[in-house]
């Protein structure tokens, strides 16, 4: 059995023949009235095009002429000279379309393209300027240069892929298209990301902030919860510090930052603080002594005198307490300014017959007819001692 097919209308087929002698109609229309018009905004469009390289061409020669220079003049020199060709020659013709009445399908399409290629440019110049930016603000700190070297990488990579994201979704919704369900998409999939290296971009992120911040430089000696060390080095995921026992200490930028930090280099002096404790038979006069020779030892030792005095009763002893600035933020300089300063107090107590308390306990007994018995000789240990 033969199957034949009903013959195409000629109304279902598109008349190319027609279509193409009608643009070559409103063509011809369009050049014969308007060619004067045509002709300057060709030369205008060309004169800007050439304009453009040229300014592009400057910007490329100051850079490669001041290639250290990391200042906003070169950051945006930079940019510049990634200004592409594509984005020069549209917007030449924009400006010719715009200026000679084009007709409208032709105006369409290069509006078109003069979108894609302004879109894409901008995000050339902000990944220049952005990554410029970031290379600024640490290039005045070398010891994070290493740091920064590493995590440029992936700053770089995470920029660009931002950036260009972003200029997609407006391309493309300029082109009419629905974006809604690509921006989904792109959401779903980030928060995806983001939980299953949840860790990972919270140091990164914490690495980053101390880059920016700068809280600590390497070769700096910080307190961080109980321990005191130096920054041997900053990582991307952690950083390590060496104890000042000898040990090796790594942390995790994340849990560095969420704890208090005391960066002892940028003092420019340490206080250290005494307690000091002398037994309850010191007499109120010697007492009241204690203070000014505490001030005496500080001053005669090259220390700042902060305060001194009492403060409590303590179980076994009379307590005093004793602040001082020693002027130096090396530790090595405080720990031997805290020997010598203890080893001095030592000395002028003894000297001065002032005892220092440590805790004791005197029991008392009875004997079986209820006379309590004296944990010492009565009249004193000098009594056996004469009856020898």
């Amino acid at each position: 059995m033969t199957k034949t097919s009903d013959p195409v209308s000629p109304s279902a087929t598109p008349d190319i023949a027609a279509s193409v002698q009608r643009l070559i109609s409103d063509g011809t229309t369009w050049l014969s009235n308007h060619y004067m018009e045509l002709l300057l905004a060709v030369a205008v469009g060309t004169a800007i095009f050439f304009l453009l390289g040229a300014v592009k061409r400057l910007a490329a020669r100051y850079v490669r002429t001041n290639e250290d220079l990391t200042g906003y003049r070169a950051i945006f020199g930079k940019a510049i000279a990634r200004t592409s060709k594509f984005f020069m020659l549209m917007v030449s013709a924009e400006l010719v379309v715009n200026f000679a009445s084009a007709p409208s399908s032709f105006d369409r399409a290069v509006h078109v393209l003069f979108t894609i290629s302004a879109v894409l440019q901008v995000a050339v110049w902000l990944r220049e300027i952005i990554l410029g930016l970031i290379v600024r603000r640490t290039s005045q700190d070398p010891d994070q240069h290493e740091t920064l070297e590493n995590a440029m990488t992936l700053i770089r990579l995470l920029v660009t892929f931002v950036l260009f994201a972003i200029a997609a979704i407006m391309i493309l919704d300029n082109l009419g298209v629905d974006v809604t369900g690509l921006i989904a998409g792109l959401g779903v999939g980030g928060i995806a990301i983001g939980l299953a290296a949840q860790g990972i971009f919270s140091d990164l992120f914490a690495a980053l902030s101390i880059i920016f911040d700068k809280p600590f430089r390497r070769g700096e000696t910080i307190s961080y919860d109980t321990t005191v060390g130096t920054i041997e080095k900053i990582g991307l995921k952690s950083t390590r510090l060496r104890a000042i026992t000898g040990e090796e200490i790594i942390i995790s930028n994340t849990n560095l930052l969420d704890k208090e930090i005391v960066n002892m280099t940028r003092l420019a002096r340490r206080r250290t603080r005494f307690g000091i404790g002398v037994i309850y038979q010191t007499k109120p006069d010697e007492a009241r002594r204690i203070p000014g020779l505490l001030k005496k030892i500080i001053e005669d030792n090259d220390a700042v005198f902060i305060r001194s005095g009492f403060v409590g009763f303590g179980d076994s002893s009379i307590n005093f307490e004793l602040d001082f600035d020693i002027m130096s933020s090396e530790y090595d300089v405080v720990y031997e300014g805290r020997h010598r300063i203890g080893l001095a107090i030592l000395q002028a107590f003894n000297e001065a017959g002032l005892e220092f308390a440590y805790p004791t306990q005197t029991t008392f007994t009875a004997a079986p007819d209820g006379e309590m018995i004296l944990p010492y000789p009565e009249g004193g240990f000098g009594v056996l001692a004469s009856k020898d």
